[in-house]
């Protein structure tokens, strides 16, 4: 008995150090303990609530997260089923959101994000020690989803800003806020990636994480293991409205000049080159002559954008911008927007699979685009090359499409056409480096393509352009 007594000790010490070293990183640092962090930070992390005043009828309160029907109000599936009260709640009413963000100057400077105090009639800081402050808003910018705040109040306890760029795939981070009003909650992940190029965001590199980010979370600090904040957390991917393991934070290096832009001028000017760029796909890189697919492939320069007065044209592959490498599209557009107005950039290009160095001066994003042209289905009629129902157009269509050449597909079947992705409605602008206005153009230079080789095929659709690749 004593025997087996003794084995089943050492079975279970033997499990107990396997535990042990399984939680230790490779290293052989143990894993980390957050509680300092929190401990030396959690009283610079503010809880900040917003009221706006919104049209419409309501059909039930929100309990203080917004709206009943808004998307930033997670009681929603609890109310959906209940009657309109259109005929007893006021058309006009106020709402309140939640939101946490961090102060960065013991003057009382505070930065958090957009959406948290957008359209806010009243802003109201509240600290740790339970002291409140109407806050003035500095300045916000929705593009970057970051907003300064200043109140009154002097010798208040800061932040540590640390680096982003020092972030790796695998670090630990730490988090700091007020998920559904709950304040100075501590939460914390690992980093799932970074340089996260978003929907509409794409002047933003963001950080995602797996750090459990909820609403009242936003504008919060994201702390590295060092207790230096690397980013604010702004968003989560979620089909319920809750925490799904998706969550963004935007890298704190941007916020802080978008910062330092609103506290000198109250607004943000952002770079921009005039152009559209696009992915390089392995058959668009074959294409256009490089061995492997990377950088930035220009597919439209903007009539009189900043590229238009520069040698930069459709086709060309950006690989470097001011000396940072450009590995995918989503690379460009921060790089461009941090870069200061009327100062050439220098991009290195790959024109014909041959790298060229070039200049050209960043201009200022302006306010609004020119709206797109949305183009109307045409029907497809039986044809032609490659699959393709090819047509010239008229000088009405091409002011109606806002092209100035072209040639209009009308349909598209089984063939080399579909498999590069043409579909009805494109106007193609140029085949293999070519222009083409007539749909003899086309066949012409079809007919000295060699086959089974991808060549750059431009299209215009939606109201800009776009390469495809097409093997004949």
């Amino acid at each position: 008995m004593a025997m087996i007594a003794r084995r089943v000790l050492l079975s279970v010490w033997l499990m107990v150090m396997a535990a042990f070293g399984a939680a230790r990183a490779d290293n052989g640092s143990a894993l980390p303990n957050f509680a300092r962090i929190v401990s030396a930070n959690h009283a610079a992390v503010v809880n900040i609530s917003s009221t706006e005043v919104v049209k419409g009828a309501a059909t039930a309160p929100g309990f203080g997260f917004g709206a009943p029907g808004r998307p930033d109000n997670p009681l929603n599936r609890f109310f959906h089923n209940l009657p309109p009260q259109s005929q007893t709640m006021p058309r006009h009413f106020v709402t309140k959101s939640l939101g946490s963000g961090f102060i960065i100057a013991s003057d009382g400077y505070i930065l958090t994000c957009a959406h948290v105090i957008n359209h806010a009639k009243q802003v109201i800081v509240k600290l740790a020690n339970d002291h409140d402050y109407v806050a003035r808003v500095v300045g916000l910018d929705t593009k970057s989803d970051v907003a300064l705040l200043k109140i009154q109040a002097a010798h208040l306890p800061i932040v540590k800003i640390g680096r982003a760029s020092r972030l790796a795939v695998g670090d630990w981070v730490l988090a700091i806020g007020a998920p559904f009003g709950f304040e100075n909650s501590a939460t914390a992940g690992i980093v799932s990636a970074v340089g996260r190029n978003l929907p509409g965001s794409d002047y933003v590199p963001f950080i995602q994480t797996d750090v459990p980010i909820n609403p009242g979370n936003s504008g919060g600090p994201l702390f590295n293991t060092q207790g230096q904040v690397v980013g604010i957390n702004s968003q989560i991917y979620s089909r319920t409205g809750g925490f799904m393991g998706l969550s963004f934070a935007i890298p704190i290096n941007l916020a802080m000049h978008i910062s330092h832009e609103l506290q000198a001028r109250g607004r943000v000017q952002w770079g921009w080159l005039g152009v559209t760029i696009q992915d390089v796909t392995r058959k668009l890189a074959a294409s256009f002559g490089l061995r492997k697919p990377y950088g930035a492939l220009v597919s439209e320069v903007l009539p009189n954008g900043p590229a238009a007065h520069s040698p930069l044209k459709p086709g060309d592959v950006i690989v470097r911008f001011d000396g940072h490498p450009i590995t995918r599209s989503s690379d460009l557009p921060p790089l461009v927007g941090l870069s200061p107005v009327g100062v050439p950039a220098r991009l290195r290009i790959v024109r014909d699979g041959h790298p060229e160095m070039l200049s050209v001066v960043v201009g200022a994003l302006p306010e609004t685009m020119p709206a797109s042209y949305v183009r109307t289905p045409h029907k497809p009629r039986n044809g032609a090359s490659l699959g393709l129902a090819l047509r010239d157009l008229t000088a009405h269509q091409k002011r109606e499409l806002g092209v100035t050449k072209g040639v209009f597909v009308e349909g598209v079947s089984r063939g080399p056409g579909e498999k590069a992705g043409i579909a009805p409605g494109d106007v193609i602008l140029s085949l293999a480096g070519r222009s083409v206005g007539t749909v003899s153009a086309f066949m012409s230079v079809l007919r000295g393509i060699p086959a089974h080789r991808p060549v750059p095929l431009l299209i215009h659709r939606d109201g800009s352009s776009l390469f495809l690749a097409l093997t004949k």
